[in-house]
């Protein structure tokens, strides 16, 4: 498994058997993809991702902060470089937009200063969790057709349906999650 924390300052460390500091950009999260596995021999069964970081409180109106927007971009490049990695290529394009709208949910509607993003491949399946320290309910709504936000789960609903999947939260409500299966039951 491989344990990201990214920090307010804008600087990754690994897990705590390995603090050395990597640069936030796009380069910095394809690096520690690869740390734990041999190029060549892709892992598919049991492999698993997870990357913590810090976000500001949402402000008034559900706007959120440039730095977090852009800590929703590298959870999108993470997730398509790690399925790119383990020969999921066919997942990328609905896996990215279901990170993207766990990970905006999570900071516009969170009051918490910290999310970790989880995803991991296992018995035939792709998971994607994403964890605030709020505990709510994320609820599927019907949006009106001119509005420019609010159906986020509505697509993670129809994309997880599309691939013989689920979505969900935990019981306290601080995680959402969604399960979709890998194509021809690969893993």
């Amino acid at each position: 498994m491989t344990t990201v924390h990214l920090p307010a300052s804008g600087r990754a460390r690994r897990s705590a058997s390995d603090a050395a500091d990597l640069p936030l950009p796009a380069t910095a999260a394809d690096r520690l993809l690869h740390d734990h596995c041999r190029p060549g021999h892709p892992r598919r069964d049991g492999d698993r991702v997870s990357v913590s970081f810090e976000v500001c409180p949402p402000r008034t109106g559900g706007e959120i902060f440039e730095r977090d927007a852009r800590r929703v971009g590298m959870a999108r490049r993470l997730t398509a470089a790690r399925l790119r990695y383990c020969g999921l290529e066919a997942l990328v394009d609905d896996a990215t937009l279901i990170v993207s709208e766990l990970v905006t949910n999570a900071i516009q509607h969170g009051d918490g200063d910290q999310i970790t993003f989880t995803m991991t491949v296992r018995d035939g399946f792709l998971s994607l969790a994403v964890h605030g320290e709020t505990p709510c309910r994320p609820v599927v709504r019907n949006a009106p057709e001119d509005a420019e936000c609010g159906r986020g789960l509505f697509l993670v609903d129809c994309l997880a349906s599309v691939h013989g999947g689920t979505w969900g939260t935990s019981d306290d409500g601080t995680t959402t999650w969604c399960c979709l299966a890998v194509p021809g039951g690969q893993s």
